[in-house]
């Protein structure tokens, strides 16, 4: 049994890229930490003082990892548990041996990582918000601003370098129980935390805006559940306002309420309802600014990133498919998986240059269903495939292409904003008959992912026959 002792990220990758190089099984780890000693201000402001947050690399390892996995594991790294360790070094164990499934939400440890990822990064959005600044006198070449925060999983470090880029040269320090950051203006410095609680902070401003969140309350309009829905209760032990609030609430309910309400209000006999067509009765909501953004479907919550479409700038052929696969939501690039094989086999035997056509989907994200281990593909239903359409006519008016093929029934649909769309309707005895559809020739074939699963040879030959001839035909059609 080998035993190490890590208290960082840092240490920890050194740590675990020496077990693997050792060829050391995780079983055969013992992971353990260590509290450091040390004095809350000293060194501040000096080069003598303790040592910045950025670690210097460790030396590289015969391990490799994917950028978006060592990511991943360095933000699941601040999540709190005992065993964190042992079981990002578990993750990384199975990525070397090739077990590529350890990143994939369908695996036990590969949904506990998302899992982890997803809750520091909530941990780090909350931080954000309802961390609060109390200044104080500059004495000793202590910091101006000092804040309180009870984190549940040790973002701070992360937190640290948001607000020293947010702040400037003006220094301040956020203490946790666990531990504290300042910064001097020019390094972010780790301490050992002496305070115990926000009452430990003296500000002298802090009596104004508690007079000035008095005087903007309305009492009338008072939503307890909503207040605490919008705030989780832990966090407002730690505000200014949260030792007032309560007072303020209690009060509302016992008769200050009238006080903003007019003297006609309960006077009004009855009530009377206004008829109202449903979809106006929906509030105005803003149209996302990018893909990363987009929720206008819930096919983002079970996906692990939306794919976007790939290609030159001005591509004179555009391919829409249906929707990514297991690796191209993995990935984030489409047809990286085994259609896109047999796709990029059509398209040598059709002589298209992969590098000069638009690749893309009709839908964003990946829909599956879990079956074992494995995410299997689910047929996007109407809804999420006209949800989605927004992106694709994006695709389309700035790549202009001259011909679009349309693999499968799915992007057939989109393309032309018609859901009764067969591919019967654009076929010509079992040959592609293309078509001209706003300023555009559309090519309607197979999708390559039906080669692979037709029940038979003779299928899967005439589908693939139909994919190459599509494609020969988009090429003589730009003539």
């Amino acid at each position: 049994m080998t035993r190490r002792v890590v208290q960082t990220f840092a240490e920890w990758r050194t740590a675990a890229r020496d077990l693997v190089a050792r060829s050391i099984a995780p079983e055969y780890v013992e992971w353990a930490s260590e509290p450091e000693d040390g004095d809350l201000f000293s060194g501040f402001g000096s080069q003598a003082g303790a040592a910045a947050l950025k670690a210097t690399p460790p030396p590289g390892t015969e391990l490799r990892l994917p950028r978006q996995l060592m990511d991943m594991i360095e933000d699941a790294a601040c999540f709190n548990a005992l065993d964190r360790w042992s079981f990002l070094y578990k993750v990384i164990w199975r990525w070397h041996l090739g077990e590529r499934d350890v990143v994939s939400p369908a695996d036990a440890d590969g949904a506990r990582l998302y899992a982890m990822v997803k809750a520091v990064h909530r941990e780090q959005h909350d931080m954000h918000a309802y961390v609060r600044f109390r200044e104080r006198k500059e004495e000793d070449g202590a910091p101006r601003f000092v804040a309180w925060f009870e984190p549940t999983h040790d973002v701070l470090p992360q937190v640290a370098r948001h607000f020293a880029r947010r702040m400037g040269p003006i220094t301040w320090m956020i203490a946790t129980p666990a531990q504290a950051i300042l910064w001097d203006g020019e390094k972010l410095i780790e301490a050992p935390s002496l305070l115990r609680t926000a009452a430990d902070i003296e500000d002298a401003g802090e009596a104004l805006w508690l007079t000035y969140y008095r005087s903007i309350f309305n009492p009338a309009r008072v939503n307890a559940d909503l207040l605490r829905s919008h705030i989780p209760s832990r966090f407002w032990k730690n505000l200014p306002e949260g030792a007032i609030v309560p007072a303020m609430v209690t009060a509302a309910n016992n008769g200050e309420r009238r006080t903003g309400q007019t003297g006609t209000v309960g006077q009004r006999g009855g009530a009377t309802s206004i008829p109202i067509a449903p979809e106006r009765a929906q509030p105005q909501r803003e149209v996302p600014t990018s893909l990363d953004q987009c929720r206008r479907c819930a096919l983002w919550e079970n996906a692990t990133q939306a794919v976007a479409g790939v290609g030159p700038a001005q591509a004179r052929i555009m391919l829409v498919g249906e929707q990514p696969g297991d690796q191209e939501d993995l990935q984030g690039l489409p047809f990286v998986g085994p259609a896109g094989a047999v796709l990029q086999q059509a398209m040598q035997e059709a002589g298209v240059d992969r590098d000069s056509i638009y690749l893309t989907n009709a839908v964003k994200h990946f829909k599956w269903e879990p079956r074992g281990k494995r995410r299997l593909h689910k047929t996007p239903a109407q809804r999420e495939v006209a949800a989605c359409h927004l992106w694709l006519e994006e695709e389309l008016k700035r790549v202009q292409p001259q011909v679009v093929v349309a693999l499968g029934s799915t992007a057939l649909k989109s393309l032309l904003q018609d859901g009764s769309a067969t591919m019967t309707s654009m076929m010509n005895d079992g040959h592609p008959a293309p078509v001209q559809h706003d300023g555009r020739w559309v090519v309607t074939v197979y999708h390559p992912s039906y080669v692979l699963r037709a029940p038979d040879e003779a299928a899967r030959r005439q589908a693939y026959g139909v994919i190459v001839e599509g494609l020969r035909q988009a090429l003589g059609l730009l003539n």
